[in-house]
């Protein structure tokens, strides 16, 4: 193995949404790189999503919670790891705020263990990158104006962002102190094909496709910046190859959009794609969460000075992809939803 790959990356949470999507991009970009899928399976994990590199020869799954040290070392030394990006999270806030728990011990008890690996590996002597793959949550809630950039302060307002925080905290620790190779990515929320569908994009499609309400909280006037999944992958890769050690990149879509104009631009094009509507009728304001932030909007001129990367993608390019993939994928998003994603893993890997 070792003579027939130049490099063995671990992608954490790579049966995730954003981690499959990373893979499908990356397996057959670097045939020469060994990709190791290291992925607990929790509900949002699919394989299914990985169809097509799963018979690859430069990919491999191994079924590992981060938070089991033994069990990750251990895979770390079957397969020679000498880089992580690591994508494995609970990432839903409205989980976070019900329970905190999962997202304290995954975010940063995890991020530890991932760290000490690489800590090990550096410690003898040998190259290791760690890509810490994060979010614009961290950062809080910005006003009317203004943008996130590297060097926002750090004001997370749920559980889950005060977790990522930590985890991103470490990281820089450990550049810092024992001179780890380590670099840090701050998205803006991710869109795309394969995402769960608790999220917002997805549970608004299936739901406006299925004729439900369209639940939107408070007034709906929250703002974010919404990045195309193959955008952010485009992005990793750069980072992680030729990003500078210690560094953080921020990377945005700069694709503002109040939540409320995101979904009944969703309503129209489905209208405009499977006639019938107007489904913006189907809206309706529900009470806000807990500790709300209003607005979200990145700045990736850094990113796109050092590394030359730019997103490739404006929201209604990506959102008229998104809407049409799900559309054409209705059995997958109703196997997400049933669970029979857990039989396939059954399926294809038990035997293993």
């Amino acid at each position: 193995m070792g003579a027939k790959h130049t490099r063995h990356i671990a992608i954490t949470g790579g049966a995730g949404f954003i981690g499959s999507n990373l893979l499908l991009y990356l397996v057959p970009k670097y045939p020469d790189y060994l990709f190791v899928n290291v992925d607990c399976l929790t509900y949002a994990g699919n394989l299914a999503n990985l169809s097509a590199v799963e018979k690859a020869g430069n990919y491999r799954f191994e079924k590992v919670d981060i938070c089991d040290f033994a069990a990750l070392e251990a895979c770390f030394e079957k397969h020679g790891i000498d880089g992580v990006i690591h994508l494995a999270a609970e990432s839903h806030v409205d989980r976070s705020i019900t329970g905190p728990a999962a997202f304290i011990s995954t975010n940063i008890d995890g991020t530890f263990n991932l760290l000490e690996l690489a800590r090990a590996a550096h410690g003898k002597g040998k190259a290791f990158r760690f890509h810490q793959v994060s979010t614009d949550e961290v950062f809080g809630s910005l006003g009317a104006k203004g943008y996130f950039t590297e060097d926002s302060p750090y004001r997370p307002n749920s559980p889950y962002s005060a977790s990522k925080a930590a985890a991103d905290h470490l990281v820089r620790a450990y550049y810092r102190t024992y001179g780890l190779d380590v670099v840090t990515t701050n998205c803006s929320n991710n869109y795309g094909p394969y995402q769960f569908p608790e999220k917002l994009i997805p549970l608004m499609i299936r739901n406006a496709t299925s004729g439900k309400e369209l639940p939107v909280y408070g007034d709906g006037r929250q703002i974010r910046d919404w990045l195309y999944v193959l955008d952010h992958c485009e992005a990793l890769d750069l980072v992680f190859h030729r990003g500078r050690a210690g560094e953080t990149y921020n990377i945005g879509g700069r694709n503002e959009i109040e939540n409320i104009e995101l979904v009944r631009l969703l309503c129209r094009v489905l209208d405009e794609i499977l006639g019938g509507g107007p489904r913006d009728k189907l809206i309706r304001f529900v009470k806000d969460r807990p500790g709300h932030d209003r607005r979200y909007a990145i700045d990736p001129s850094y990113i796109q000075k050092e590394l030359g990367w730019s997103p490739r993608h404006n929201f209604e390019q990506g959102l008229r992809l998104t809407i049409q993939w799900y559309l054409d994928n209705q059995e997958w998003l109703e196997g997400c939803l049933s669970g029979e994603y857990l039989k396939y893993y059954e399926m294809m890997y038990s035997n293993r």
